[in-house]
């Protein structure tokens, strides 16, 4: 009984954190792997037309290595979220779902796709 003022409120955080979090990220990130995206090939195109400029070179140089970072970051970002949702089960108007051990007596077992024939081969 001493968890249900927490278990209350943590129903809101779905609505008021997590959805427009989500719809954030789900915005941001494909836009700004587009800007990496431009940035390295700019850089390309830079380092292709240096015309032997050292200087021109450098700069080419220096963008791809962005441009490559800034597409890292954004798949990096972008997996983790994926990954976060996955865990707790967070699905466009779902609700949060508590992570539990299989076998444990609380709430329903995580699906694991990695143990075929186990009948937790497929998410509900």
């Amino acid at each position: 009984m001493s968890l249900a003022p927490v278990l209350i409120l943590a129903q809101g955080i779905e609505e008021d954190v997590i959805t427009p979090l989500r719809k954030i990220v789900d915005l941001l990130v494909p836009l700004l792997m587009v800007a990496a995206f431009v940035v390295f090939l700019w850089g390309i195109i830079k380092f292709i037309t240096s015309g032997g400029d050292e200087e021109k070179k450098k700069s080419g140089k220096g963008l791809i290595i962005y441009g490559l970072i800034g597409l890292f970051v954004m798949v990096a970002v972008w997996g983790i979220v994926k990954l976060v949702a996955g865990t707790f089960r967070l699905q466009e108007g779902g609700t949060i779902g508590v992570p539990s051990a299989p076998g444990s007596r609380g709430s329903s077992p995580i699906p694991s796709p990695y143990i075929p024939g186990s009948g937790f081969d497929t998410y509900p």
